[in-house]
């Protein structure tokens, strides 16, 4: 968990401190430092993926399946089509635990919003399993029914 700095009182920009240095040191950060701690931040989400349950098994089954694109692909562009509708699951799921943990965060009691953004992530990891299995579905009927 990241550490929350409180805002000064005698601040009237919110993302500056009273010695005008920024809450968020990344925001002045230029170049290959800027890269090189977005990549930290980003491994850092993975991890924290990695302890949600349906992002681990879809973690799993991504070290079988982006593999089998390569053997199960014709051409470079169905390649790139199997492989990424697998990405694709891992991308959305992230997004839709980002969204689930925002709104843990706002509280537990049960709100009518709340419920709507949650049903919407877990829509969309649906549709991008739907994908996914219709892409590989196809390309495996093609290629085993010729």
């Amino acid at each position: 968990m990241s550490e929350q700095v409180p805002f000064p009182a005698s601040v009237s920009a919110p993302d500056a401190t009273a010695d005008n240095e920024p809450v968020n040191p990344q925001k002045n950060r230029k170049g290959l430092s800027r890269v090189w701690h977005a990549t930290g931040y980003s491994m850092a989400g993975l991890r924290a993926g990695w302890h949600e349950t349906a992002f681990r098994q879809e973690a799993i089954a991504s070290i079988v399946l982006v593999p089998a694109a390569f053997w199960l692909g014709r051409s470079w562009v169905e390649t790139v089509l199997l492989a990424g509708t697998v990405i694709l699951i891992l991308i959305v799921e992230l997004l839709n635990t980002g969204i689930e943990t925002a709104i843990d965060r706002i509280g537990p009691e049960w709100h009518d919003l709340s419920k709507r953004a949650k049903d919407m992530g877990s829509a969309a990891v649906l549709l991008s399993l739907l994908l996914c299995a219709g892409t590989w579905a196809l390309a495996l009927f093609q290629r085993f029914s010729a």
